[in-house]
């Protein structure tokens, strides 16, 4: 009786505590900078996740991707973008967006580590088939060039890879996809320039992949150029099949919003 009347003690002074720190220095959102609400625990506040421009339906039952009529019938130009050893691919939102923008910055270019968090609870949600969810072995994070990683500090996609694989309870393999050479920013250049740029800079790492069904994990795809050249390492070396996962995806001209 003591032991329980100590613990709601202590939980509700630690609230009182909680509240009076919110008072006197207020958390305020890394996205919109306004002043996150009583209660609210990460980052970004509740308006900016719900006002992130998610992919429309029907969608592909594939690649995830928006079909361009709404008829769920219709044939899907994007799942030609993807090798035939990706099983399916699945993304949260557009990019780029005023919200999933500076969500993204946030997490990547400010430091906001706990940004990845609230990422993957997104990611963790999507619906993908039955099979996928049955057999994936491991999340694979599309890896950082070592320069990159002692710049910024930290790799964003394995932050929210890590997340993820909590929530799904599987494996997080970090060192079983290795960056061999860094490559320029991928932000101004053509698919196929973004292809060569991306070619050969992967490898895998110990460890092993073979018979694996690996997720592999990024904050945003544009072309696919990265991920394809991931995908195509992990299957050469045993892998038995690969599916995309990220937080945004780039719309094509004709995309529906």
């Amino acid at each position: 009786m003591r032991a329980a009347l100590a613990a709601a003690v202590a939980t509700a002074l630690g609230a009182a505590a909680e509240h009076a720190l919110d008072f006197c220095l207020p958390r305020t959102c890394v996205s919109c900078e306004r002043a996150l609400a009583m209660g609210e625990h990460g980052v970004v506040c509740g308006g900016c996740w719900s006002r992130l421009a998610l992919l429309p339906a029907p969608r592909c039952d594939r690649c995830g991707h928006p079909l361009r009529t709404r008829f769920a019938s219709a044939a899907c130009g994007w799942c030609e973008l993807l090798p035939p050893y990706v099983r399916a691919a699945r993304s949260v939102c557009w990019m780029p967006g005023t919200t999933a923008s500076a969500i993204v910055r946030a997490l990547k270019y400010e430091g906001w580590t706990a940004v990845a968090d609230g990422i993957a609870e997104r990611m963790a949600r999507l619906p993908w088939p039955d099979d996928v969810v049955a057999e994936r072995t491991a999340v694979v994070p599309v890896p950082l060039a070592p320069v990159r990683l002692r710049e910024r500090g930290f790799n964003q996609s394995a932050l929210i890879a890590a997340s993820l694989a909590a929530r799904w309870r599987i494996p997080m393999w970090n060192d079983r996809l290795v960056r061999t050479r860094r490559t320029g920013t991928q932000t101004r250049l053509t698919p196929d320039q973004r292809r060569r740029n991306v070619a050969g800079a992967f490898a895998v790492g110990e460890g092993g992949v073979r018979g694996a069904h690996i997720v592999l994990v990024d904050d945003v795809i544009t072309t696919g150029a990265t991920l394809a050249q991931c995908a195509a390492v992990l299957f050469g070396a045993g892998a038995r099949i690969v599916s995309y996962v990220s937080f945004a995806r780039a719309p094509a001209a004709g995309d529906r919003a």
